[in-house]
């Protein structure tokens, strides 16, 4: 499926779908609350048109018509699980972290949205919260199983996008070299590689040697140095 735009509302019958990113230049203010894994979520502006700076005007909640924007209908799902008619909407969220590269995050609640003044104009901000899973009462393992967006910057530069086992481009993975069920951790560059789809499933759990990948890093080093 092909995405044009960063806000898809009910994208598939259970569950939609944003785009977001923290990168330097980005044209929202999203944010992570690291320590409680929260994403904070800009609503989108008015599409630009003639004279018209999306970025001066209010972000809009309904068209002309009166029929709900994308911001309108995450905020409505908002109001309606608030209220307690329906359960919190499922979001499937991923971030760029590269140009042309998105992380799959996960899925999402979104449990709170609010319209906030921004010293110019109104703007969304909508609050997601990851949805429970098996380990969801193991705060640790949970926020540690994540790789951090920095981390997977410097993974991709460090393995120049390519997977460190073939050097395919296509389908990457970032993978644990010590797998997080081992104790591999999440949070270091060290313990995280690319891996393409083919080498990233015959993996598994189990731990591989390091000697192959330092070996092969070296010398794609050594080729641009040398």
């Amino acid at each position: 499926m092909m995405l044009q735009r960063g806000m898809n509302f009910r994208a598939k019958p259970n569950y939609s779908i944003i785009l977001m990113s923290v990168r330097k230049g980005a044209p929202y203010r999203d944010c992570w609350h690291e320590d409680s894994e929260l994403l904070e979520y800009e609503g989108h502006d008015e599409p630009k048109r003639g004279d018209l700076d999306p970025k001066k005007v209010d972000q809009p909640i309904r068209y002309p018509g009166g029929k709900p924007t994308e911001n309108g209908k995450f905020y409505d799902a908002v109001m309606s699980y608030k209220e307690g008619k329906t359960k919190p909407e499922i979001v499937q969220v991923y971030e760029k972290i590269y140009q042309g590269i998105w992380s799959d995050r996960g899925r999402y609640e979104l449990t709170d949205g609010k319209i906030v003044f921004d010293g110019q104009r109104n703007v969304f901000r909508f609050f997601l919260r990851p949805t429970k899973t098996p380990y969801a009462k193991e705060p640790f393992l949970r926020e540690t199983r994540i790789i951090p967006t920095h981390v997977k910057v410097a993974v991709w530069k460090r393995d120049q996008g390519k997977c460190v086992k073939c050097g395919s481009t296509k389908n990457l993975h970032f993978d644990h070299d010590i797998p997080f069920s081992k104790g591999g951790s999440s949070i270091t560059a060290e313990n995280v590689r690319l891996l393409c789809a083919k080498h990233n499933l015959s993996k598994s759990n189990k731990i591989m040697s390091l000697g192959p990948w330092i070996s092969g890093l070296a010398s794609i080093i050594c080729s641009k140095t040398g």
